[in-house]
C-alpha cells in the first residue's frame, strides 16, 4: 500500500464498502418484519375467533377445517413462544391453557389450545427472522467488496497513468542524461504529460549539446594562444621566471585537455567488450609504479566485466592517481561479490571532510585550495572517473577510514566467472 495507486484504490474501496454497508443496514432495518408484539395481534385475534367458534359449534368448526385432538400437537415445546402467546391471547380475553410446539427441524410451529374435553390445534405462522440472514449479508458484502476492488483498481490505474509515465521516463534515462521519447497516446492528461516530458527532453538535450560544444571549443581555442605563450616564454632570460611561465602553461594545457576529454567521453559511446578487470587493474598499478607513484596491490580476484577498455582504464588510473597523489600511497584490492566486482582503493592521506565528500566529484574541486600549486592535476580526474563508471552501470563512493585515509570503492556489474583459453584471451564461463 505504499504506492499512490494502491492508496487511492484502498481509499475508494473503503469508501464504497462503508457507504453500501451502511445503506444495506438501514434498508434491512426499514424493510425487516414488524416487531413480534405488533405482528402477533392479528394472528391472536384469529386464534381467539377460532376458539370461540369451536366452543360455540364444534361440528361446524370441524367442517370448516379446524383440527381437534385429544392431546397437544406432537413436537418440541417452545416455552418462550408459549409464554408470549399466552400473554397476547390473554389481552384478547382468552384464558385457556395453551402450548406451542415445533417439529424437530424447527420449521413448522403449531399452537394447541385446551378446550377442557379436547385440544384445538391450529397452525402458527413463524414470525422469527429468516435463518441465515447474516450469511446472506456476508455474501452480499463480499460481492460488493469484489466489485468495488475491481472498479477502484481500474479507476486508480487511470488516475495515476501520468505519474507512471513520469516513473517510467526516469527509469529510461539514457547514459547521456536524455529521456527516451515517450509515445503521446492515451488519455488527454497522459498525452499532455508525455508531450511535456518530450519537450523537456529535447530542450535538455539541446542545452547539453550546446554546453559540450562550448567547452570543447573553448578548450580547443585555448591551445593556439597557449602555444604562442609557450614560445614566448622560451625567450625569457630569467630561468626561474621562465620555469614559472612554463609550469603555468602546462597546467592550463592539462586543464584544457581534461575538459575536452570530459566532453568527448560524454558524447562518445564506445563499443564495450568483455575484459578481465583484475588484469587491467594490475597493468594500471604496474604502469603508475614505474612512473614513481606509490601503489601496492593487496589482492586481485579474477573478475570479468563488460566495458570499453580505454575508458575503464582511464577511470581506474584517475582514482589510483588521486589516492597516490593526495593520500601519499595507494593500496588496491579487487574482489568479486556474487554478480558484481568491487574495487577498493585506500590511501594514507588526511581524507575529506564529510560535508565536502560528494563535492569531490565536481570538476575542478579542491578540498584545500592552498594546495592547488603544490599538487599537480587539473581537478577533473575524479569527475571523469565517476562519469565513466556511471556510464558502465556502476557506482563509486568515498568514505573516510577510522584509522585515517580515504577509501574509494568502485562497484561494477560482473560477468560470469572468466575462463582463459590457451592463448590467454578471456571467455565467459
Amino acid at each position: 500500500m505504499t504506492s499512490l495507486r494502491n492508496r487511492i484504490a484502498g481509499f475508494m474501496i473503503l469508501a464504497i464498502v462503508v457507504v453500501i454497508a451502511l445503506a444495506t443496514l438501514v434498508a434491512m432495518q426499514m424493510m425487516q418484519r414488524p416487531l413480534p408484539e405488533t405482528a402477533t395481534i392479528p394472528v391472536a385475534r384469529q386464534i381467539a375467533w377460532n376458539v370461540r367458534f369451536a366452543e360455540a359449534d364444534p361440528q361446524a368448526a370441524a367442517g370448516a377445517g379446524i383440527v381437534f385432538a385429544d392431546a397437544p400437537a406432537p413436537g418440541l415445546p417452545e416455552e418462550r413462544s408459549t409464554g408470549r402467546w399466552t400473554r397476547v391471547l390473554g389481552r384478547q380475553g382468552m384464558q385457556h391453557p395453551l402450548v406451542v410446539t415445533a417439529d424437530p427441524q424447527g420449521t413448522t410451529m403449531r399452537i394447541s389450545v385446551d378446550l377442557g374435553d379436547r385440544w384445538l390445534v391450529l397452525p402458527l405462522p413463524d414470525l422469527r427472522p429468516p435463518r441465515g440472514g447474516w450469511r446472506i449479508f456476508g455474501a452480499w458484502m463480499a460481492l460488493i467488496v469484489t466489485g468495488a476492488t475491481a472498479v477502484s483498481l481500474i479507476a486508480a490505474t487511470r488516475i495515476t497513468g501520468p505519474l507512471r509515465i513520469l516513473e517510467n521516463a526516469v527509469d529510461r534515462i539514457g547514459r547521456d542524461g536524455v529521456l527516451v521519447p515517450i509515445p503521446e497516446t492515451g488519455l488527454p492528461e497522459t498525452q499532455a504529460t508525455a508531450r511535456a516530458l518530450n519537450h523537456l527532453s529535447a530542450r535538455l538535450k539541446s542545452a547539453m549539446e550546446s554546453r559540450m560544444r562550448l567547452v570543447a571549443a573553448a578548450g580547443h581555442d585555448l591551445r593556439t594562444p597557449m602555444t604562442r605563450m609557450r614560445l614566448r616564454a622560451e625567450f625569457v632570460e630569467d630561468d626561474d621566471e621562465r620555469e614559472k611561465w612554463l609550469a603555468d602553461l602546462a597546467e592550463l594545457d592539462a586543464i584544457a585537455d581534461s575538459a575536452i576529454r570530459l566532453v568527448r567521453d560524454e558524447v562518445t559511446q564506445a563499443a564495450a567488450q568483455d575484459l578481465r578487470l583484475d588484469r587491467l587493474v594490475g597493468d594500471v598499478a604496474q604502469e603508475l609504479g614505474a612512473l614513481g607513484y606509490r601503489v601496492t596491490v593487496a589482492s586481485l580476484a579474477p573478475v570479468t566485466v563488460t566495458a570499453d577498455p580505454l575508458l575503464l582504464k582511464r577511470a581506474v588510473r584517475n582514482l589510483v592517481i588521486n589516492a597516490a597523489t593526495h593520500g601519499k600511497a595507494a593500496r588496491v584490492s579487487l574482489s568479486r561479490q556474487v554478480d558484481r566486482a568491487e574495487l577498493v582503493i585506500e590511501d594514507d592521506g588526511p581524507g575529506i571532510p564529510e560535508p565536502l565528500m560528494e563535492r569531490a566529484f565536481e570538476p575542478f574541486f579542491r578540498v584545500d585550495e592552498g594546495r592547488r600549486k603544490a599538487l599537480p592535476g587539473a581537478g577533473l580526474g575524479m569527475a571523469i572517473a565517476r562519469q565513466i563508471i556511471d556510464q558502465l552501470g556502476g557506482a563509486v563512493t568515498l568514505a573516510n577510514m577510522q584509522a585515517g585515509g580515504l577509501r574509494q570503492r568502485v562497484v561494477l556489474p560482473a560477468r560470469a566467472w572468466p575462463v582463459s583459453d590457451r592463448n590467454g584471451s578471456c571467455k565467459r564461463g
